[in-house]
């Protein structure tokens, strides 16, 4: 699926369907599943706004370099380790367990894996190169 919300979309989910026997009932399972929109134009302009100028690309490209510098930032913070390569908008990190919960009163995230204490930081499309400074020095903070 192509994730609108994810791409700065107010609402509305693509599904690319490749195989041609896949795609025979499918008009049927998506008003089944309550996914037809009376309003559906609403929804379609907005996909045809991300899908021109490769918007859409330039929103991914974007978050994924957010994450890159915040991986930047954060990689060398006594206490932080980053547990997987950050190849998309997602930073995967091993903390402390004591601070999650005090970091969580000031931003929102979510624990990947309590038993291992690992969280997941995502970057979107509008993250901004200051927001990565201050949830850097947040984490500093908490981790002195």
């Amino acid at each position: 699926s192509f994730g609108g919300t994810k791409n700065g979309m107010m609402f509305g989910e693509a599904v690319l369907i490749f195989a041609p026997e896949l795609a025979k009932n499918f008009k049927y399972i998506r008003k089944q599943g309550t996914q037809l929109a009376s309003k559906m134009r609403f929804i379609a302009v907005q996909f045809e706004t991300l899908l021109s100028e490769e918007l859409w690309l330039k929103n991914a490209q974007h978050a994924n370099r957010m994450a890159r510098l915040l991986a930047e930032k954060v990689k060398d913070i006594p206490g932080v380790e980053i547990t997987q390569s950050v190849d998309i908008n997602a930073l995967f990190v091993k903390l402390p367990k004591d601070i999650i919960p005090r970091l969580q009163s000031e931003s929102f995230f979510y624990v990947w894996d309590e038993q291992e204490s690992i969280v997941r930081w995502m970057t979107s499309f509008d993250t901004t190169e200051e927001d990565i400074e201050a949830f850097s020095d947040l984490l500093k903070r908490h981790l002195q």
